[in-house]
C-alpha cells in the first residue's frame, strides 16, 4: 500500500513537469498564413462549389470555421486601404491609406499608397522599386508578432501587386511583388539590399516565361460552366490583340501584343506564380521551422484583373475559381506535410468585392449607370467660376472626393465651408449622385451608422477631400468594358472572413462582423499586443 501511495505522489509531480514540454507545440501555431484573394465576393464559396475539391474551399468551410456576414466598415473599398485594414485592424481614418492612389494638396499632385522615393529598386527594374509601407499610420498584427518574439519571428509578405505584399508585411517584414519588366519577383532596399539567394533560385527559373508560353483553356468543358453568361457577350473587355473576350486564349499570341509580361497577372497563372513564391519562402525561410511563429501572408492579384475585366458573371472568373481551388487543395496538403494538420493557422479573406458590369445590369432591366467624372468636373468648375469668379476652383476629383483650392478661396476672401455647402447642393442635381457630404461635417459631426458612417471611417483629416460623394446603387465611375469596386454597398463590401487549423473550431456564424475584426482575433489567439491603430474586436465564435 505504501509503495502505491509513493508511485502515485511521484506521478502527481512528475506528469506537471512532462506536460509542458510535451504540450509546446501547440502553444502557438508554427505558421500563420495569411490569404487574401484581391475581389472575392463571399458568394463564390458557394456559387462554384459543386467542382470546388474536397481539400480547397471545401476545406476552409467544413475544417475551419466561416463568418458568412462579413463586411468592410469603411469607403472606399479599394485594395490598397484593404490590405491595410486587415492587418492593421483599423480603417484608413487611422491607418491613413485612403486610396490606391489620392491627391495631396501640399504636393499638388496624386501619390500612390505603397510609394517611397527614399528607397531603390532591388531585383527587377527602377521604376518599379520605389516601394514601402511608410504611407501606413499604423502597425500591423504583422509588426506586433515580431515585436513579441523580440523580432525573431519571420514575417514574409508575397504578391503580384506591390502594395498586396508590403502592406501586410507592416513595417518590419519582407515584401516581395512581381516585376512585370523581366517576369521576376523584386523587393526594395526598404528590405533589402540584394535578393536573397532563394528568390534569385526562383527567379532563374523563368516561370512567367514558362506559364505564359501556352494557353489558357477552360479546366473543363466550356458549355458545362453553367454559372457564368455566355462567354462571347458585349460586356466583358478582351485583350488587346483579340476582337472578343472568348476562350481559348492564345497566351504567346497576346504576348506579341504586350511589352511585357504582366499578362500573366489576368490568367489563373498569376496565381500559380504566386504559390511558387509562397512555396520558395516557406523552404528558403524555413518558416516555422525555428521554433518561432512565423507569418507568410500571401495575395492573390490575379481574381481582381479577371474580375475587372471580364466581370464576376464571365467563364473566366469562374475557370479562375475552380484553378485557384485546387491550387489552394495542394497548398493545404504541403502545410499538412510540413507542419503537421493543426499546427498552423490560415486566414482567408479578400480586399474587397465587386460590383456586376453596368450594361450587364441594364440588359437584365436592373437600375444601373456609368458615371462621367470628366463631365461633373467641368460642371463644377463652370458652377465655381460664375458663383465665386474666375480661376481653377477644382484641384482634383478622385476617388468620389472633391479637392477645393484652398489658396482660390483664400486669395477671393471666400469661405472653404461655404463652396463646400454650395457645390454639394449643386451635385445633388446630377443623376447618379445619391449623396453629397463636406468635409466640415466630417469633422465636426459623428455618424455611427448608414453609409456617412462608412465614410467617416474612410475619411482621414489630412488627406481626403472637401466633398465626398456617394453615388447610386450600381452606378460605377467607369465607361470602359468590364467593372470596378470602390462603394459602401454590399457587392463591394461583403467577403469571406474564414479561419481553419491551430486551435480553430469547425462551423459558421450569420453575426455580422467586420474586416477590421482579424487582427485582433489574431492577437488573441497567438496572446501578443494589438496593432496600436486597431479599432475592431476579437471575433469570439473563433476564439477557443
Amino acid at each position: 500500500m505504501m509503495k502505491k501511495t509513493r508511485l502515485l505522489l511521484l506521478l502527481f509531480f512528475i506528469i506537471p513537469l512532462i506536460s509542458p514540454a510535451q504540450s509546446e507545440v501547440s502553444k502557438k501555431p508554427k505558421l500563420v498564413v495569411g490569404l487574401v484573394v484581391d475581389q472575392m465576393r463571399q458568394e463564390y464559396f458557394y456559387k462554384f462549389e459543386e467542382r470546388y475539391t474536397e481539400g480547397g474551399f471545401k476545406r476552409l468551410m467544413k475544417e475551419g470555421f466561416m463568418m458568412k456576414n462579413a463586411h468592410y466598415n469603411y469607403i472606399p473599398t479599394y485594395t490598397g486601404p484593404g490590405h491595410a485594414s486587415i492587418y492593421t485592424g483599423t480603417t484608413p481614418a487611422t491607418h491613413g491609406i485612403i486610396a490606391n492612389n489620392w491627391y495631396v494638396r501640399d504636393l499638388g499632385r496624386m501619390i500612390y499608397c505603397a510609394e517611397d522615393s527614399t528607397v531603390i529598386a532591388v531585383g527587377g527594374t527602377a521604376s518599379n522599386g520605389k516601394i514601402s509601407p511608410r504611407n501606413m499610420y499604423s502597425t500591423t498584427i504583422s509588426d506586433e508578432l515580431r515585436f513579441a518574439s523580440n523580432k525573431r519571428a519571420k514575417v514574409v509578405g508575397i504578391a503580384i501587386k506591390d502594395r498586396g505584399a508590403a502592406l501586410p508585411a507592416g513595417h518590419t517584414g519582407d515584401a516581395y511583388w512581381f516585376d512585370s519588366k523581366t517576369g521576376e519577383f523584386m523587393t526594395s532596399n526598404y528590405y533589402h539590399e540584394e535578393l536573397p539567394g532563394w528568390v534569385k533560385d526562383l527567379n532563374d527559373k523563368q516561370l512567367a516565361q514558362k506559364y505564359l508560353s501556352g494557353k489558357w483553356e477552360t479546366l473543363f468543358p466550356i458549355e458545362t460552366y453553367v454559372q457564368s453568361i455566355a462567354d462571347d457577350n458585349p460586356f466583358e473587355g478582351p485583350f488587346i490583340g483579340m476582337e472578343t473576350a472568348t476562350f481559348p486564349y492564345d497566351l504567346p499570341a497576346l504576348m506579341e501584343y504586350n511589352d511585357d509580361y504582366g499578362l500573366i497577372s489576368t490568367t489563373p497563372y498569376g496565381n500559380t506564380l504566386t504559390l511558387d513564391m509562397a512555396y520558395a519562402a516557406i523552404e528558403g525561410e524555413k518558416l516555422g521551422k525555428r521554433g518561432e511563429t512565423d507569418l507568410l501572408a500571401i495575395s492573390f492579384s490575379s481574381p481582381d484583373y479577371i474580375g475587372h475585366r471580364f466581370g464576376p458573371t464571365s467563364v473566366e472568373l469562374e475557370d479562375n475559381y475552380l484553378r485557384l481551388d485546387r491550387e489552394l487543395e495542394q497548398f493545404f496538403n504541403y502545410l499538412d506535410g510540413e507542419y503537421g494538420k493543426g499546427e498552423y493557422l490560415v486566414f482567408l479573406t479578400a480586399d474587397h468585392a465587386v460590383a456586376d458590369i453596368v450594361d450587364y445590369m441594364l440588359s437584365e432591366k436592373v437600375p444601373a449607370g456609368n458615371f462621367n467624372t470628366r463631365f461633373i468636373l467641368t460642371q463644377m468648375r463652370g458652377f465655381c467660376a460664375a458663383k465665386f469668379g474666375e480661376g481653377n476652383w477644382i484641384s482634383s476629383f478622385t476617388n468620389e472626393q472633391v479637392f477645393i483650392n484652398h489658396e482660390l478661396a483664400k486669395e477671393k476672401g471666400i469661405e472653404v465651408e461655404q463652396i463646400q455647402r454650395e457645390l454639394a447642393e449643386f451635385l445633388l442635381r446630377f443623376d447618379g449622385i445619391k449623396e453629397v457630404y463636406t468635409a466640415t461635417d466630417m469633422r465636426r459631426l459623428d455618424y455611427m451608422t448608414g453609409r456617412k458612417h462608412l465614410l467617416q471611417m474612410g475619411y482621414n483629416h489630412k488627406a481626403s477631400g472637401d466633398l465626398l460623394l456617394i453615388l447610386e446603387p450600381a452606378w460605377l465611375s467607369s465607361s470602359w468594358r468590364g467593372t470596378t469596386h470602390g462603394t459602401g454597398y454590399t457587392y463591394d463590401t461583403h467577403v469571406p472572413i474564414a479561419f481553419m487549423g491551430w486551435n480553430i473550431p469547425s462551423g459558421e456564424s450569420s453575426r455580422y462582423v467586420t474586416i477590421t475584426d482579424i487582427a485582433p482575433t489574431l492577437s488573441m489567439l497567438l496572446n501578443i499586443r494589438l496593432p496600436n491603430g486597431a479599432t475592431g474586436q476579437p471575433i469570439l465564435e473563433i476564439l477557443p
